[in-house]
């Protein structure tokens, strides 16, 4: 009789059990890699037609004539974000396309606006052309500079020069990219709950917080989103403090999410540390954090890292110098480029959860989608 109880008490252990996956979505979830049914998710978007091959894939280019020059935001190369993107676009276009020669200059903090108008001035007058501006902080330096030097091509990374024709704007679509990482924590969420900390308040890092939103929403219209900036718009310190970083990721984490994602440059490495503490996950920003030296040790908590590949940008932009072609150069970086996209290190997304992701990712290409660059709040 004993036996009969225990297996009685079993079998209605199971029925229960499978009571509640049905009532969380379980048969949802547990295709998605978020077995734990958090989230009530939304229909899937129908399955990405397969991807064709580039046809300028393994196009030979010549640019043993260029020299060219690269001038760092604050951090420079092993900033562990959007510079090291930079750097690793420009050792790429020096391999495939034979450029004569770099030069790699870097901003210090706090530095004054003319040191950035000496630096660019700088790389032209040693020949260096084109040259390549990393962040908007060049944009009213290159208002200066670029007249002075009309034969040079210059380009800016997050920025334009209104009426400057030398001056090569290499902007991206962040708010596409930011829409899959909201997937993504949608998806990967066990309370329904996820965090933003954005670096500075300003219109660029917006875009992130606007695409994290609405992709998290898409994916599970019930998602509780927090939001944190680190400094208003004119202190740029918001991007080179991992401490404030962690502070704000740490109030997040008492508030219940459990998947943070941050645009917030050198202080991301505040929320990684944040999140590994309290073992949640995390999402990076710029280039795939997961392989970044720097944050090695909360590594394991990084479940994907949204690209925004300025790699990309200043490859294809020292290719059209190159090729002499800047008339057919991409307006805007975005998914139907590659610009923008999402990481797939330390197999965190499952196969199922990537066709969700390249799904809504066809749509948003196709337009079907419409990504918004400002937040709802």
């Amino acid at each position: 009789m004993r036996g009969i109880a225990v297996a009685a008490i079993a079998l209605t252990s199971v029925l229960s059990m499978a009571a509640c996956a049905k009532d969380n979505g379980g048969s949802n979830t547990g295709s998605t890699g978020n077995a734990s049914g958090g989230c009530k998710l939304a229909p899937k978007p129908p399955a990405a037609a397969a991807a064709s091959s580039s046809s300028s894939a393994g196009e030979k280019v010549d640019g043993s004539a260029l020299k060219v020059g690269l001038a760092y935001d604050i951090g420079g190369r092993g900033d562990a974000s959007f510079n090291d993107s930079a750097a690793a676009g420009l050792d790429k276009a020096k391999a495939d396309f034979g450029v004569r020669e770099l030069k790699e200059l870097t901003a210090a903090p706090n530095e004054a606006e003319d040191a950035k108008q000496t630096r660019l001035r700088q790389l032209a007058s040693e020949g260096f052309n084109p040259i390549i501006g990393v962040g908007f902080a060049y944009a009213e330096s290159l208002k200066v500079v670029a007249p002075e030097f009309p034969n040079v091509k210059f380009a800016i990374v997050d920025g334009a020069v209104e009426g400057a024709a030398n001056v090569t704007p290499l902007l991206f679509a962040e708010e596409q990219g930011s829409f899959l990482a909201g997937v993504i924590a949608a998806y990967q969420s066990k309370t329904c709950h996820v965090g933003f900390v954005g670096g500075v308040k300003i219109p660029l890092i917006q875009k992130f917080d606007a695409g994290f939103e609405q992709g998290a929403k898409a994916a599970a219209p019930d998602v509780k989103i927090e939001k944190k900036y680190l400094t208003p718009a004119g202190d740029f310190t918001g991007f080179q403090e991992p401490t404030k970083g962690q502070e704000a990721a740490k109030g997040q984490i008492e508030a219940g999410a459990d998947v943070l994602y941050h645009a917030a440059g050198a202080s991301g490495k505040g929320v990684f540390s944040a999140a590994k503490s309290a073992n949640v996950k995390a999402i990076g920003v710029d280039s795939d954090q997961y392989h970044q030296a720097t944050v090695a040790e909360s590594k394991d908590v990084i479940v994907s890292s949204m690209l925004k590949r300025v790699d990309v940008a200043v490859y294809d932009f020292v290719k059209a110098v190159a090729k002499d072609d800047l008339a057919n150069f991409p307006k805007v970086f975005d998914l139907k480029v590659d610009g923008v996209g999402y990481s797939t290190s330390g197999d965190k997304l499952d196969d199922d959860l990537k066709a969700v992701l390249d799904g809504y990712k066809a749509q948003i290409i196709a337009g079907k989608i419409e990504v918004k660059d400002k937040p709802s709040s």
